[in-house]
């Protein structure tokens, strides 16, 4: 894999300047947020007014949220744009701040910028719900990459605009030095954020030619290498060794062989308290010998997206540097419908040295995963978050607005679904009653990886975490927002990195209890 088509050499920076200093920033481009009421009595700047009151006249722009309007700047030797953006009269909360950022982005990337300032007029506080200045510098710098973020294109003839480079935030007027810390922080946090979600969608999007078990591998090798961070990776050889029957069953179609992939990040003087993260990486998904429809299959390049968002994480605490312990364990495999391909009626041991009863070869993704989530727990892991693409099922219930959790820790899940909500990231949890535990009993086996239509979601979840063993565990089923038929919010057509920001949320929440 030779490079990320995610801007990680966009620079953002934030500069306190003087009222008439803002016109003078060298950039190709303004962005000016603007309330109708901001510019109707004239709070705004003399030259945006005198744009802004004829657009508004002409009903060509009215302020409303997310809307954007650019508009040429006149005058000798001038070749830039103000591109205004609506922020409603109401305060707008960090999640509808990302959005409007990520909409001016995009209307930066139609019209070829590379540079960009955003004009802060008063305290954006004054703009925002929580009235906090670093929120508001992370939400704005998070929506920016995120809607700066561009696909991968493999054109024979393909443009040669490499996207947005830099954003300068020029912020008006007095400011304290704790003002300051706090866009400082902000700005790096969302920085953090966004490149490791857009780290994770570059991996989502690559073609399953061009993305194997082995080359997954080696994608998290570089982030591991980046960091500093103790990492590994079990061939196919040691894994028959240890015995992991769930994951060797699942490769065994392909002539791509699987992986077992581990990262560790140690924030703290002991290894103890430590966060288990386990991500589903099928590189390509056909069902194996329970052969997937052909309409819809070429989106099973993204089956690997749980094991893209592990990866994320792990991008953003090697950035953040917080004080808490992470294992990330990614079972690797390709599901193929080859000569040796596991079966449906197969009994497979897994590494736990449980049995699984295979009854459909297309809910794989549940049996790496029992192997990854054992092996994480021998790392050393006292609380599990598992992730991955795991059920269709979850798409009929929450289409691809929400990802589905299931967990036996009320208290984690609960804190989890509020850290979703500052990460902007919806999270919709499923029960975990006794009697879906009891539908995965099979009659021969300790286990079986399917139950049928009812419940599956929850069902498939459930199996994942039987193999927790007990600790605190929540799983978190992206099949319906890991990948989007067409682009919503920050979000883009394609992979969309979900759940990096609300698991490393999580993270830093962690940290914070501590304190």
């Amino acid at each position: 894999m030779d490079g990320y088509s995610c801007s990680e050499t966009m620079q953002v920076s934030i500069e306190w300047i003087g009222e008439t200093d803002a016109a003078r920033a060298d950039v190709d481009a303004f962005i000016v947020l603007v309330s109708p009421q901001g510019a109707q009595d004239g709070s705004m700047r003399q030259a945006w007014n005198s744009l802004l009151l004829p657009l508004m006249e002409r009903h060509l722009f009215q302020g409303a949220p997310f809307q954007t309007y650019a508009v040429p700047l006149q005058g000798r030797g001038e070749s830039r744009t103000v591109i205004f953006v609506g922020a409603g009269e109401r305060p707008l909360t960090s999640e509808e701040l990302r959005v409007a950022a990520a909409q001016a982005a995009k209307a930066a990337l139609k019209m070829r910028v590379k540079t960009l300032a955003w004009e802060l007029s008063a305290p954006l506080v004054a703009f925002t719900a929580e009235q906090n200045a670093a929120a508001a510098a992370q939400a704005l710098t998070e929506g920016m990459i995120l809607g700066a973020y561009r696909q991968r294109q493999y054109k024979q003839n393909a443009s040669d605009y490499t996207g947005i480079e830099q954003l300068l935030f020029l912020r008006k007027g007095s400011v304290s030095a704790a003002e300051k810390a706090e866009w400082e922080q902000g700005i790096r946090r969302g920085v953090a954020y966004a490149e490791s979600t857009c780290l994770a969608r570059d991996l989502t999007n690559l073609p399953g030619n061009m993305l194997v078990p082995e080359g997954l591998a080696e994608a998290a090798l570089n982030v591991a290498a980046k960091h500093g961070f103790e990492s590994s990776v079990l061939d196919e050889r040691q894994l028959a060794e240890l015995g992991m029957g769930g994951l060797l069953a699942v490769g065994q179609g392909s002539v791509h062989p699987p992986r077992l992939i581990m990262i560790r990040y140690q924030g703290r003087d002991k290894w103890d308290d430590v966060i288990g993260l386990v991500g589903k990486g099928i590189t390509f998904d056909t069902g194996g010998i329970s052969l997937k429809r052909r309409a819809g299959m070429e989106e099973m390049i993204s089956d690997m997206g749980g094991a893209a968002a592990v990866l994320g994480v792990m991008n953003a605490l090697g950035t953040l540097r917080p004080a808490v312990n992470v294992v990330m364990v990614i079972p690797a495999a390709e599901n193929m419908p080859g000569g040796g391909a596991f079966k449906p009626g197969d009994v497979i041991r897994s590494y736990s040295g449980r049995t699984i009863e295979v009854l459909n070869t297309d809910a794989e993704g549940r049996v790496v995963l029992a192997d990854g989530m054992a092996y994480a727990r021998e790392l050393g892991a006292s609380k599990l978050i598992d992730v991955a693409t795991l059920t269709g099922a979850v798409l009929t219930a929450l289409g691809d607005v929400a990802t589905g959790a299931v967990a036996n820790d009320d208290t984690m899940l609960e804190e989890f679904i509020l850290a979703s909500k500052r990460a902007g990231e919806k999270v919709w949890p499923l029960p975990a009653y006794k009697e879906f535990w009891d539908m995965l009993k099979s009659d021969v086996a300790d286990i079986k990886n399917s139950t049928g239509s009812r419940g599956a979601a929850i069902t498939a979840g459930l199996f994942v975490g039987t193999f927790a063993e007990g600790l605190p565990w929540i799983h978190l089923d992206i099949a319906g927002t890991a990948f989007l038929a067409k682009e919503r919010g920050v979000n883009p057509k394609g992979a969309t990195g979900a759940m990096v920001r609300s698991m490393t949320e999580w993270i830093l929440a962690q940290e914070a209890k501590e304190k």
